[in-house]
């Protein structure tokens, strides 16, 4: 952070590489929780039939790309596109999440006389 505010001040054009780095560093420093928690997630998913939980994990990941596309743009100043990103991201998330909200409600409907 430090960095990017010192670029920021003398060199703008160089402050959205900091920015991009740091995101990288962050993840790769936190890829050892999450793949502690996505291999949870596949033995959660493994012993109750699945279909659920991958639609859930693949909507988490796409939530969390589009929140740090949406930061990175805010960061550089395009806020514009930062708005069409995140409202990408909701179509996107509202699409995967279409087959698990029918497959809910059908089996609502056969519990209902």
């Amino acid at each position: 952070m430090i960095i990017t505010i010192l670029l920021k001040e003398y060199r703008k054009d160089y402050a959205i590489f900091a920015v991009l780095i740091g995101g990288a560093i962050i993840l790769y420093l936190s890829l050892d929780t999450l793949i502690s928690i996505i291999d949870f997630i596949k033995t959660l998913s493994n012993s109750s039939g699945g279909a659920f939980i991958s639609i859930l994990l693949k909507i988490t990941g796409i939530s969390i790309l589009t929140e740090y596309a949406v930061s990175v743009c805010k960061d550089s100043g395009e806020s514009s596109i930062a708005n069409k990103i995140d409202l990408g991201g909701k179509v996107i998330v509202i699409s995967m999440s279409i087959p698990a909200i029918s497959t809910a409600l059908e089996a609502l409907t056969r519990l209902l006389p």
